[in-house]
């Protein structure tokens, strides 16, 4: 019992919340040639860092575990094809890395501000001490929105069409508190943390991304039907954001029957707000409707850093060193970070011939049907930069 009062003591311990929202790059509209963009919109809360060393910019590398490795290799060759004004800095962090390791990179950030970064690998086998580096990760750089725009690919061949989806997820509390212990043999108590301070913050950026990107609905996905308190607390500060969008419609749905609505009308859906595990659930099922996780960039913002990566959080360990994973989800989070530097005209032309390549049948590699090896894919979209 005394154990279980420190550890609540210890997690309700929060600074002060300052909300400053900070910049999702372009969306999939932009991506696909529209008008729609975030490129003109007054940034007044996070200034990404300015290029040093003759207009270069430098960023964190970590390319973590699986194939991770290799896709940040297509990413080097594409930037050095394209001249891209971009110095990584890489840093090794993997599934047997110590703490120092992580500290190590976790310090790369803070002193570039941004990172490319592969997935981590966690082995759910390793004791109850061993924390998922990822989760330490984002908490460490306070990285409290992860913002994904699933939208259907033309050339790639899916059960639905006409997917447009922006899921923001809360990342840093809930489920993934890291605050569990055995309160006596063979009882173990997980406590979920749900903060009114948090969760205010991301809905606060949820509804400040939806009117920047001209949405007109946001879901609030929740359990409170059950969780009353916790789920309870994430809806009524949701619904209280809400009453300040009035332009926007909002609604909360339970999140098991959400997860029903996206694989049976996911149209239905326009911005998505969640807490940490309900996002991961629903991130991945996104995934698996546009495509798979080849395909599919994502980015995890705070008031400070940004970290850019694929939506889906796998290693893909079991493809790993066979020339047959697929580029596109890595290339295309490269490019949201181009954007967010203010690089635009290599985070287009890079855009650009990664579409080309998604169009083009002859190269897709096995994950969407295609015989293609990850170099072959790379030499298409270098073959399209301009």
């Amino acid at each position: 019992m005394i154990m279980a009062l420190k550890i609540l003591t210890a997690a309700s311990c929060f600074v002060k919340v300052i909300f400053r929202p900070t910049v999702l790059g372009h969306s999939w509209e932009v991506l696909l040639s529209h008008e729609t963009s975030l490129r003109s919109f007054s940034f007044k809360y996070s200034i990404p860092p300015s290029a040093k060393y003759g207009g270069r910019h430098t960023v964190t590398m970590v390319p973590g575990d699986g194939i991770g490795p290799e896709l940040m290799l297509q990413v080097k060759s594409v930037f050095r094809y394209a001249h891209v004004p971009v110095d990584f800095e890489e840093v090794r962090v993997n599934a047997t890395s110590c703490e120092e390791d992580l500290h190590n990179a976790i310090m790369a950030v803070r002193r570039n501000r941004v990172a490319l970064k592969g997935n981590i690998e966690t082995d759910h086998n390793l004791p109850p001490s061993q924390k998922s580096l990822n989760n330490m990760f984002r908490t460490a750089l306070d990285l409290y929105a992860n913002v994904i725009h699933f939208k259907s690919l033309p050339g790639v061949k899916t059960r639905h069409n006409n997917v447009d989806i922006l899921v923001v997820r809360e990342n840093t509390e809930g489920e993934y508190s890291n605050l569990e212990y055995e309160s006596v043999k063979g009882v173990i108590q997980s406590l979920k943390i749900i903060t009114e301070a948090k969760s205010l913050r991301i809905a606060k950026y949820a509804f400040w991304l939806a009117q920047k990107m001209g949405r007109k609905k946001v879901t609030a996905v929740h359990k409170a039907n059950i969780m009353k308190q916790g789920d309870g607390l994430f809806l009524q500060c949701c619904k209280e954001v809400a009453s300040h969008y009035p332009q926007i419609t909002f609604e909360g749905m339970i999140v098991d029957n959400t997860t029903m609505q996206l694989v049976s009308r996911p149209q239905q859906f326009d911005v998505m707000v969640m807490p940490n595990l309900y996002g991961n659930i629903v991130n991945n099922i996104c995934t698996g409707l546009v495509g798979g996780a080849g395909l599919v960039p994502g980015a995890n913002y705070g008031s400070k850093h940004a970290v850019f990566e694929t939506a889906a959080r796998q290693s893909g360990k079991n493809i790993a060193n066979k020339n047959i994973a697929n580029p596109t989800a890595m290339l295309l989070a490269s490019c949201i970070m181009l954007d967010y530097l203010k690089l635009y005209s290599y985070a287009t032309s890079i855009r650009n011939a990664v579409l080309a390549s998604i169009k083009n049948k002859d190269v897709h590699t096995p994950d969407i049907g295609g015989q293609a090896t990850t170099v072959d894919v790379t030499n298409n979209i270098i073959n399209h930069i301009t």
